[in-house]
C-alpha cells in the first residue's frame, strides 16, 4: 500500500511538471490595447508634435489604447473620416467644424491645438508689396474654399484698400507658387511656411490676420463625431489625458519633442530636420497662453470669428446656400479635458 500511495505521488510530479512545461511553450498573450485611429490634417508637422511625443513616450499604452495614425490623403478629410466612422479623431480646421454642421455632417471641436491664430497672408516683397492694401489687384493663390474671399477682403480693407484680387486655386504646393512668381500671395503659417520661406532665403512679407481685423480663432483643433462621443467617452477621455500630456510635455521641451515628431513621422518626411526644430520652438511657445492648460476652448473664440464668417456668407449649405446662424456652442467641448 505504501509503494502504491508513493508511485501515485511521483506520478503527480510528472504529471504536473509536463503541464508546466506545455504552458510555458504556449505563446504569451499581449494585451496590445483598444485600437484607436488618428486622421491628420496634411504630413505630418508640429501641429501634431503632442500626438507623436505621446506615441513615443508609451503613454497612449498606459491608457490601454493602441494609437494608430492613418495616412494622410488629400483626397479625403479627416473631416470626413470622423463623420463617417473611419477615424475616432481628427485634426481639423475652426472653418471645417463650421462647414460641416452647415451640410448635415457635424464634427465637435474637443481640444485647441494652438490657442491663437497664426495664420496669414506671405507675398513676394519684390512685387512692392509692403501692407495688404498694396494687394489689391494681386494674385491669390487658393485652397477653394468658401471663406477665404471675405476674410481676404476683410484684411486688405482693414488696412484701406478695396479688397479686391484675383483668387486662383492651387495644383501645386503653395510657397512653390509663390517662389515661381505665378502668384503673389498666400495664406500660410507662421510656424511652418513663412520659416520655410524664410529658411529658404526667398524675400516675404508677413500679414497676420489678427492684426488686420480678423477675430482670434483656434488654429487646428482635435475632432470626433457626435456618436463618438455617445458612445465612446471613456476610450476619449483617455486618448485626451495622454494627448494633452504630450503636447505639454512638448511645451517644456521643444527639442525632445521635435525629435519624437522626426522619428515617428514616416521616413523622408522631413528633408530639413532644422526647420522641424525652429518650428517647435515658436509652437511650443503658442500651443497655450503662459498659464492656460493646453487646449482648454472658450466662448468667445467659437463664437466671434465663426459669426463673422457666417455674417460674410462664407459658411454654405450642400446646396450651395448661404447659412446665417447655427448653434454654434455646439461645435466644441472641453469635456475631455481633465
Amino acid at each position: 500500500m505504501k509503494k502504491i500511495v508513493i508511485a501515485v505521488v511521483i506520478l503527480l510530479i510528472i504529471t504536473g511538471g509536463v503541464f508546466a512545461w506545455q504552458k510555458s511553450k504556449q505563446p504569451t498573450q499581449i494585451n496590445a490595447g483598444q485600437p484607436f485611429t488618428v486622421a491628420l490634417d496634411w504630413t505630418p508637422n508640429t501641429n501634431h508634435t503632442g500626438i507623436y511625443v505621446a506615441l513615443a513616450q508609451g503613454w497612449y499604452k498606459e491608457q490601454g489604447l493602441d494609437v494608430k495614425i492613418l495616412p494622410y490623403s488629400g483626397n479625403t478629410s479627416p473631416d470626413l473620416l470622423v463623420s463617417s466612422g473611419k477615424a475616432d479623431v481628427g485634426i481639423g480646421a475652426t472653418e471645417g467644424v463650421l462647414e460641416d454642421a452647415a451640410t448635415g455632417t457635424p464634427v465637435v471641436s474637443i481640444a485647441a491645438i494652438v490657442q491663437h491664430d497664426i495664420y496669414g497672408l506671405i507675398a513676394n516683397a519684390d512685387n512692392g508689396i509692403k501692407s495688404p492694401k498694396d494687394l489689391d489687384g494681386k494674385i491669390y493663390g487658393g485652397f477653394g474654399s468658401s471663406y477665404e474671399q471675405p476674410v481676404i477682403s476683410k484684411v486688405i480693407q482693414t488696412d484701406g484698400g478695396r479688397g479686391d484680387f484675383k483668387n486662383v486655386t492651387l495644383d501645386i504646393e503653395a510657397l512653390q507658387a509663390l517662389e515661381s512668381h505665378k502668384i503673389d500671395f498666400v495664406w500660410v503659417s507662421a510656424a511652418w511656411e513663412l520659416l520655410d520661406a524664410q529658411r529658404k532665403g526667398m524675400h516675404v512679407t508677413f500679414f497676420p490676420m489678427i492684426k488686420y481685423g480678423i477675430p482670434d480663432y483656434y488654429t487646428p483643433t482635435i475632432i470626433t463625431s457626435p456618436k463618438e462621443i455617445s458612445q465612446k467617452k471613456d476610450l476619449l477621455k483617455k486618448f485626451m489625458t495622454a494627448t494633452a500630456k504630450g503636447y505639454e510635455y512638448a511645451r517644456q521641451h521643444p527639442q525632445v519633442a521635435a525629435q519624437d515628431l522626426i522619428n515617428g513621422a514616416p521616413k523622408g518626411t522631413f528633408p530639413d530636420p532644422g526647420l522641424v526644430i525652429q518650428s517647435q520652438e515658436y509652437l511650443s511657445k503658442n500651443y497655450a497662453d503662459p498659464g492656460r492648460k493646453w487646449g482648454l476652448q472658450d466662448k468667445a473664440d467659437w463664437h466671434n470669428y465663426p459669426q463673422f464668417l457666417l455674417d460674410s456668407n462664407a459658411i454654405v449649405d450642400s446646396n450651395g446656400k448661404p447659412i446665417k446662424s447655427l448653434n454654434l456652442d455646439s461645435l466644441y467641448t472641453n469635456e475631455f479635458l481633465q
